[in-house]
């Protein structure tokens, strides 16, 4: 499946991905933030507090994927395989990381609260 649009909700804190066969997917950000593309073997660190994170840029780089970047600074480029994968595997993935986060004692809300005038 290519991509051929995106769409950044910031009140619904997701994003639509638009495909070329007209199929629709939306991911949160957290659920992007929590599964960002590690490089290297490093096993991937269980991420926790992200429940309120936000997408700040989402821009095109070239035959690469797309570079996300997110509110807490962190960035990552996103293959369009990679987006797929997370289509398809969302549910399984994100139950199994509920599970992770419960087991470890940490928290998908935010450590402190900020508050935005």
């Amino acid at each position: 499946m290519n991509i051929t649009g995106f769409t950044i909700n910031n009140a619904e804190h997701n994003l639509t991905l638009k495909f070329v066969n007209s199929k629709v997917a939306q991911l949160s950000f957290e659920y992007l933030r929590v599964f960002s593309p590690t490089t290297g073997n490093k096993q991937p660190a269980l991420v926790s507090h992200k429940k309120s994170i936000m997408l700040t840029t989402l821009e095109n780089v070239g035959k690469h994927g797309y570079r996300l970047t997110f509110d807490d600074q962190h960035s990552a480029i996103y293959s369009s395989d990679y987006l797929e994968q997370l289509i398809k595997e969302h549910d399984q993935r994100w139950q199994h990381y509920l599970s992770e986060l419960k087991a470890s004692g940490h928290s998908r809300e935010a450590m402190i609260n900020i508050t935005q005038l």
